[in-house]
C-alpha cells in the first residue's frame, strides 16, 4: 500500500507518534535536555495541527491511544511545573526576595 494511512489506521499511526513524542518530552523534562525539549515541543504541535484535521471516527484502539496520550501529557505537564517551582524556589533563594521572579511582568510572559 503506497501512500499516507487513511481513516482510523492512519489516525492511530498519528496517535502512536504522539506518544513517543510525549516519552521524548518526558526524558527531555528528566535530563534537563533543552535541546530535545524543544524538538519534543515542536513535534507536539506538528502532530496536534495534523490531528485536528483528522476527520475519522474514533474507534476503541484509539480511544485506549488518546487516553495515554492525555495520561503522558498531563504527567509531562506536572513536571514541568514542579521543575519551574524549584526554579522559582532557587531564584528567590538566590536573591533572598520571594516573588522577585512572580510579579505582573513576569505572568504575562
Amino acid at each position: 500500500m503506497s501512500g499516507p494511512m487513511t481513516g482510523a489506521a492512519g489516525l492511530a499511526a498519528k496517535l502512536r507518534q504522539m506518544l513517543a513524542v510525549l516519552e521524548d518530552e518526558r526524558q527531555a523534562l528528566a535530563g534537563l535536555d533543552v535541546d530535545a525539549l524543544v524538538l519534543a515541543t515542536s513535534g507536539k504541535q506538528n502532530l496536534c495541527d495534523s490531528l485536528e484535521t483528522q476527520r475519522t471516527a474514533v474507534d476503541a484502539e484509539c480511544r485506549g491511544l488518546l487516553e495515554a496520550a492525555r495520561h503522558q501529557n498531563e504527567v509531562n505537564r506536572r513536571l514541568r511545573n514542579l521543575l519551574a517551582a524549584n526554579v522559582a524556589a532557587r531564584l528567590d533563594a538566590l536573591t533572598q526576595s520571594p516573588g522577585l521572579y512572580s510579579g505582573p511582568a513576569m505572568r504575562q510572559a
